[in-house]
């Protein structure tokens, strides 16, 4: 069973994106919460696999409440996707930062919300395309914080830093895979060794770092 905690301070969000996920076989929501505090005391006595934390609340933000959440950078700690209303939301990169494995819209249509629960729970990130360049927007407009050059990747092999690029401009395996006329198998492996090299947990992170690292530039 994935255990989820919903975490909105609108009460009809909470009960809604509860049914739907209640209603899946191997699904159980074992909390709610209304608010930042309150999402971090119920996390801790549940132990959830996967948390749905909403970006504005009162009290604590969705943003603060995940970087309290997963500051040990523990491999127990829960899945975190971020809830926001808004496609850009000025808050997402930083939660980004902060170790959430990606973030939904709350008009999402039910079956991309079981989807998603489902590819955390896993331990992959959801960082669709439409994400990616929605990011990459942000660094346009001077979202991006101060160049910090990292050493590990000059570990990486030309082709790892091909596959990178293309990962952080927004492509999905697939395409990587027609771009460098290569098997989605191969991609696969490629971004593995990525995320081992860099230390990172999933692609979220890895985008995060390369253009943390200057390697990807918008408008590239």
């Amino acid at each position: 069973m994935i255990r989820i905690v919903v975490v909105d301070d609108q009460e009809l969000v909470r009960s809604g994106f509860g049914m739907i996920l209640a209603s899946e076989p191997d699904f159980e929501v074992v909390g709610e919460a209304a608010d930042g505090i309150e999402a971090l005391e119920v996390i801790r006595l549940e132990a959830p696999d996967v948390v749905l934390m909403d970006v504005r609340m009162p009290n604590l933000d969705g943003v603060a409440a995940t970087e309290k959440l997963l500051e040990r950078r523990r491999d127990t700690d829960p899945k975190v996707i971020i809830l926001t209303t808004f496609d850009l939301d000025e808050y997402v990169y930083s939660a980004l930062k902060a170790g959430a494995s990606g973030f939904l819209l709350k008009d999402t249509p039910p079956d991309a919300l079981v989807n998603a629960v489902r590819v955390v729970a896993t331990g992959d990130a959801l960082l669709a395309p439409s994400i990616t360049r929605r990011l990459i927007a942000d660094f346009a407009a001077g979202g991006s914080p101060q160049v910090e050059p990292n050493p590990a990747f000059d570990t990486l092999t030309d082709r790892e830093t091909e596959v990178l690029r293309l990962l952080a401009r927004g492509f999905s395996n697939a395409e990587i895979a027609t771009e460098l006329i290569v098997g989605e198998t191969t991609v696969k492996t490629h971004v593995g060794r990525v995320l081992m090299k860099l230390g990172v947990r999933d692609r979220v992170q890895a985008v995060v770092a390369a253009y943390e690292s200057g390697l990807v530039t918008p408008g590239e």
